[in-house]
């Protein structure tokens, strides 16, 4: 099945069997090796990519479904001398371990501190009708979804915390 798909800003078209995830077009088929197979069941968010503009995780898509859509990875966020605010800050803030959840992290937080700014509520939000404030607390809730093996966690919060505190531009 042919499937046209816009990733970080580029054109692909890909020929593929419609059972392909999306993981696996982007992995195998595009050699874009950055997002990660981690569960491969929706469980540890190692492969979060942005799908205009969301996150997903892309083992629990197929990539026929995402015709025309933009799908951002982790190698559109930044390149090596260019990189995001959240990536300078995960390295600032020694964010990782081994590295392997890194991407999904950075998807996961480049959409978390859109949805912030946008005024979406999470489970822990105190007042569902004022602005999100950006807590621990509700970093942890909004980032549940992605697990990190290495327990990074207290160094990906600060990571995030600076960022959101307009630390890194």
């Amino acid at each position: 099945m042919r499937t046209d798909l816009s990733i970080n800003g580029e054109h692909f078209s890909l020929e593929a069997d419609p059972r392909t995830t999306l993981l696996d077009a982007l992995r195998h088929h595009l050699h874009l090796t950055g997002t990660k197979k981690g569960c491969d069941h929706g469980q540890c968010g190692a492969c979060t990519v942005l799908v205009n503009g969301r996150r997903i995780n892309s083992c629990l898509t197929l990539a026929c479904m995402h015709d025309g859509d933009a799908i951002t990875t982790i190698e559109g966020l930044g390149v090596p001398g260019q990189l995001s605010p959240l990536q300078e800050a995960f390295v600032e803030f020694d964010g990782y371990q081994c590295g392997y959840c890194t991407p999904g992290q950075i998807c996961s937080a480049t959409a978390m501190l859109d949805e912030v700014k946008a005024g979406w509520p999470s489970h822990v939000t105190e007042d569902v009708n004022d602005m999100p404030k950006l807590t621990e607390a509700e970093i942890a809730e909004r980032m549940s979804g992605n697990l990190c093996r290495c327990a990074c966690y207290p160094n990906i919060v600060d990571a995030i915390m600076d960022v959101a505190e307009g630390g890194h531009k």
